[in-house]
């Protein structure tokens, strides 16, 4: 390979990664600001934070998160971006997404057990705010039913 070629795909492994990481960034957001928005919403009478697939993909992003930490896996969106990352001969972490940036931010190592007592909880007051703020049943669009 050419020097520039190579360059090019080095770059290309980088942009790669930095997207995954993007993508991981936004997953954590959504989960965190989304619980945080059902009980906002629940208390201003919100209707959207009904939206029952909101809920459930909400609810089911929290769940994936929560097995994983029981099962001592690592995310897989992590292991890609640190594939990428080995790939364009770049720094890579070990350990979880969440791990890494923790202790970036705040230059504190914490053991992997309590992220996952600290997922479980957090999963576990998703799943009140399911109870407690019921999300509207699935219903047929009208659209379709005007089809008929």
């Amino acid at each position: 390979m050419t020097g520039q070629t190579l360059q090019d795909s080095v770059n290309v492994y980088l942009l790669a990664a930095d997207g995954i990481l993007l993508l991981h960034a936004l997953f954590v957001v959504f989960v965190v600001l989304g619980l945080i928005l059902i009980f906002i919403g629940w208390a201003r009478a919100w209707s959207w934070v009904r939206n029952p697939w909101f809920r459930l993909i909400h609810l089911g992003a929290i769940g994936i998160v929560v097995v994983q930490s029981w099962l001592g896996v690592i995310c897989p969106l992590t292991t890609l971006e640190m594939y990428l990352r080995s790939r364009a001969e770049d720094e890579v972490y070990a350990g979880s997404f969440i791990s890494h940036w923790l202790q970036i931010l705040l230059y504190y190592e914490i053991p992997l057990w309590v992220f996952a007592v600290a997922y479980t909880m957090f999963g576990t007051l998703a799943v009140i705010s399911w109870v407690r703020v019921r999300p509207h049943r699935f219903t047929r669009s009208r659209q379709a039913d005007n089809s008929n």
